[in-house]
């Protein structure tokens, strides 16, 4: 008598091998959705620093360089913590700007006004706002801190409201996050600018 062995798989090693593969197709799945949110993170990181680089460079350069106004007019109009507004002849044609930067919700923002007409005046009117800086998380630290040409790096900045004729350096401090609640940390970017065209300590 021929003995019959019976081939193919039980129901129980089915179900184990489903199982498995399941499994391994989850694993698969998690470690894919952890790559592409990586990915996301460290590419939103890389542009929210490009961009903020970029705009403290500008605004160091044009902070720098200010000077009175075609009209006569201090080269700083107003200093404030989240904002600041000054003449600057930002685009090389002999006529200063007034330049106007100021933190809107999570934005810091930029002002641009021309002067026009005769006589020359700045038509607030006329002013071009761009958006240069995003996700900017400073809360309470200010943005802009002022100082006097006694400054030696660890004085106490002028204090609210700014008399604008004493400023002679100013500083920018930005914390810049997408998200607070998930890593990276914050990115902190600081730097100081003295105003050549003002100074009285040399």
């Amino acid at each position: 008598m021929i003995k019959k062995t019976q081939n193919g798989f039980s129901i129980m090693e089915l179900l184990v091998s489903i199982f498995i593969l399941l499994l391994i197709g989850l694993a698969i799945f998690l470690f894919q959705r952890d790559v592409f949110s990586l990915h996301k993170i460290i590419s939103g990181n890389l542009t929210i620093q490009f961009e903020a680089r970029r705009a403290l460079k500008s605004m160091t350069s044009e902070i720098r360089s200010t000077s009175p106004s075609n009209l006569g007019a201090y080269a700083i109009d107003e200093a404030a913590t989240s904002s600041i507004s000054f003449y600057s002849d930002i685009d090389g044609d002999s006529l200063k700007e007034k330049i106007r930067y100021f933190l809107d919700n999570e934005v810091i923002k930029k002002g641009i006004i021309k002067p026009s007409g005769q006589p020359m005046i700045y038509d607030p009117d006329q002013e071009i706002f761009s958006e240069v800086v995003h996700n900017v998380q400073n809360a309470t630290t200010s943005v802009f801190s002022y100082y006097d040409s006694s400054y030696q790096g660890a004085s106490e900045s002028l204090a609210q409201p700014i008399d604008v004729s004493l400023v002679r350096l100013i500083k920018i401090y930005l914390v810049i996050d997408e998200n607070l609640e998930e890593a990276p940390k914050p990115l902190i970017l600081t730097t100081q600018v003295s105003l050549r065209n003002l100074k009285d300590n040399l």
